[in-house]
This record gives C-alpha cells, structure tokens and sequence, in this order.
C-alpha cells in the first residue's frame, strides 16, 4: 500500500484511483477460492452414497424427557458398529448426514450441518458432536415446514448421491402451516424417499395431552401421508426402551437399501383405513 502512495505523487488522484480499483479487484479474485473451500463438505467430498436428513420432532407435545429419549436414540444409533459397517458397503463407502430439529412452520434448526461420514471414527464423532448440544423447542407441529426445509437443504447441500432421503420423527399430525401433501408431491416428483419414525410412547415427563396420539392412528398418518418414494417405510415407536434399536435398525436399512441384503426391523405392513391428509393436517393441537 506504500507503493501506491509513492505512486499516487507522480500520477495524480485520479490514475491512483484506477490503479487501486485494479489492485482491490485482484485481490477479491486471489481471496475468493480460499473462501469458496471454506464451504465445501468436509474432506472436500461431494460425490457420496447417500444423503440423509434426520428430521426431528422437538414440538412442546414432547417433553424434555421424551426429546432426551429421542435424541439419545440418535446418539446411541451412531456409536454403534452397525452402522459404520452399513456405510462401508456402499458403492463410495461413505455418506452425508444433516441432523434438523423442527417444530413450527418458522422454526427448522440445522443442530448438525452436512457431514461426511465414512468411517467408524466419523460416525462416533457425529454421535458425540450430537450428544453434546442442547435441546431445542418450538410451538407447532409443521411437517410440511420439515420437508420444505429439507428441500432446501438437499438443494444447496453442495453433494452429489444416487439417493437423498429424509428421516421424519414426529408425535402427532402436521398441525400447523401449509398443506402437507403438496409439499410431500414436490419431494417425491424429484426422486427423494420420505421415511418416517412415529412416536406414540406413554406419558413421560411434561408432555400435554396431544402426545398420547393413538398409536395404531399414528402409524396410519405416517404411512398414508407422510412417507413416500422408492422403498419408503415407517417404523413405529411405542416403548422409550425400543427407541435406540429402533432407530438403528431404521438407519441401518436406509444406508443399506441399495445392496442386496434384507435388513429387519420393526417395520409393520401397511393397514388402517385411508386417511384424509389435508384435512388431518390442519386439525388443531399443539
């Protein structure tokens, strides 16, 4: 910058200007790859076997207690040796995972951003990452607020995967914001699978009323309204001490889904009768 003032003496204000501009231009350009890395996915990978967004229900109709259960399970599900080997069997032998806590139609937290995970190492320290963050809350049940968020996600994720899924937990029916099958539509018109976690455990802790949604009723929502896309399940939880297994299973099968290998779970057959989404998912509650 010296030499620019030395410079300014014998060519005048207005050659100095120019030349500064010039300088200040080059500059931007020399500092905008370093910056532009900053946001590439860890390890600079973009190409992985699949991404998975965990979408989980922190509305007021979980209590503390049932969000620590379900976050837990999540926790415990990533420590476990299952899943590092799910992940190694992919095609890359690696996945990406973003962790998303919802409640209202305005309230979807990125507690975990877009993570590489491709080995053990790397999903033990997704768990602890996890486990050591607070709990979030919000007021409202918006589903569709979720997966619209989760569109948004996939789209500026920066990856690239022959699959994209989206993991929905949830105690209730989208009670709040937009219609949820139009958004759902627009999902499964782009390839994604839409999979669900319904939560009717017993009372536990502060939880109001509204959480003690019949379980069989649940179930029905989840798969007629909710879930969708290519081998899309639901697996239902309806005991906290089920919870960890049930979650690791469930991840266990969508790591796994594109090998030909049969992964158990809780998984039950469709049944119930048809349910009107749109009109269950303005049905009020909290």
């Amino acid at each position: 910058m010296d030499c620019l003032v030395r410079i300014a003496g014998s060519m005048g204000a207005r050659p100095v200007l120019r030349l500064t501009g010039a300088f200040l231009l080059t500059l931007f350009f020399a500092m905008a790859p370093q910056a532009h890395s900053t946001d590439r996915p860890a390890g600079g990978l973009a190409a992985v076997d699949l991404q998975l967004i965990l979408a989980v229900d922190v509305s007021p109709s979980m209590s503390r207690t049932e969000q620590k259960v379900q976050r837990d399970g999540y926790v415990d599900a990533f420590r476990h040796a299952d899943i590092a080997m799910a992940i190694k069997a992919g095609e890359l032998g690696r996945i990406a995972v973003l962790y998303l806590e919802w409640a209202g139609p305005n309230q979807q937290t990125v507690i975990v951003p877009w993570t590489i995970v491709e080995s053990r190492e790397d999903a033990l320290t997704l768990a602890d990452r996890l486990a050591a963050l607070s709990l979030t809350e919000g007021r409202g049940t918006s589903i569709s607020g979720a997966l619209q968020a989760a569109n948004g996600l996939f789209a500026n994720s920066g990856l690239r995967s022959p699959r994209r899924v989206i993991d929905v937990s949830g105690d209730g029916p989208n009670n709040a914001g937009a219609l949820i099958d139009p958004i759902r539509q627009v999902l499964l018109a782009e390839g994604v699978t839409i999979n669900g976690l319904p939560i009717a455990l017993p009372r536990i802790g502060e939880a109001d009323g509204f959480a003690r949604y019949d379980p069989s009723n649940l179930q029905s929502y989840f798969e007629s309204c909710v879930i969708g896309g290519p081998d899309a399940f639901a697996v239902g939880v309806t005991e906290a001490a089920m919870f960890a297994t049930a979650v690791r299973r469930k991840l266990v099968r969508e790591i796994s889904m594109n090998m030909d290998q049969v992964i158990y779970t809780s998984y039950t057959e469709r049944s119930g009768p048809t349910v009107d989404c749109n009109m269950i998912g303005q049905l009020p509650g909290r």
